[in-house]
């Protein structure tokens, strides 16, 4: 009976360890969320999670449950299949970019080494969960951190790198450097 309950209990553990693929997880938010019904309302919870290799690739999750860790897990195994390759440029990214959704615009810029991240919320955590070390950014409109989140991934996904948008240009790809950059090159 005790050798039981001791696989019960290491079942349990093994499901709320969080698999080590290498990913690091943020909890960007924990909202309760109520769905009108004849007798009431029923509450449940909404996690909204990111998770990045800081490499470049990211992916965002939403789960729902009656219980905050149940939907943890739900928006860690989402975000884990939505993992997406960003293209960064060093530290940073390789160009301006703007990404919007519903009422929430984020825009992003990118900056020169050792600025560090200027970002709050949700857009902070997905620009540190990708790898991104030197940006500017600006959340206007809505301040929905869902829709913030969602914007921010619009925006990153709208990026191209050097070399590509240099060939269907037809420039070099030394031309469409950030300014720092090419300022390195002439001195």
């Amino acid at each position: 009976m005790a050798e039981k309950q001791n696989n019960v209990k290491q079942q349990r553990h093994q499901q709320f360890e969080a698999p080590s693929d290498g990913f690091e997880e943020r909890v960007i938010e924990i909202a309760r969320v109520a769905k009108v019904v004849k007798g009431g309302r029923r509450f449940q919870f909404r996690v909204t999670v990111v998770v990045g290799d800081k490499k470049g690739n990211v992916g965002m999750g939403v789960g729902k449950a009656n219980a905050v860790p149940d939907a943890m897990r739900k928006a860690s195994e989402r975000a884990r299949k939505d993992v997406r390759e960003m293209n960064l440029f060093n530290t940073t990214i390789p160009h301006e970019s703007l990404g919007t959704v519903a009422g929430a615009k984020v825009f992003l810029k990118p900056a020169s080494a050792g600025t560090g991240v200027i970002a709050a919320g949700g857009v902070r955590a997905v620009l540190e969960v990708a790898g991104v070390r030197d940006i500017l950014t600006k959340s206007m409109g809505s301040a929905n951190v869902l829709n913030v989140v969602m914007a921010t991934f619009g925006a990153l996904d709208g990026l191209r790198s050097p070399a590509v948008e240099a060939a269907r240009r037809g420039k070099r790809a030394e031309e469409l450097m950030p300014f720092w950059e090419r300022r390195k090159k002439h001195a």
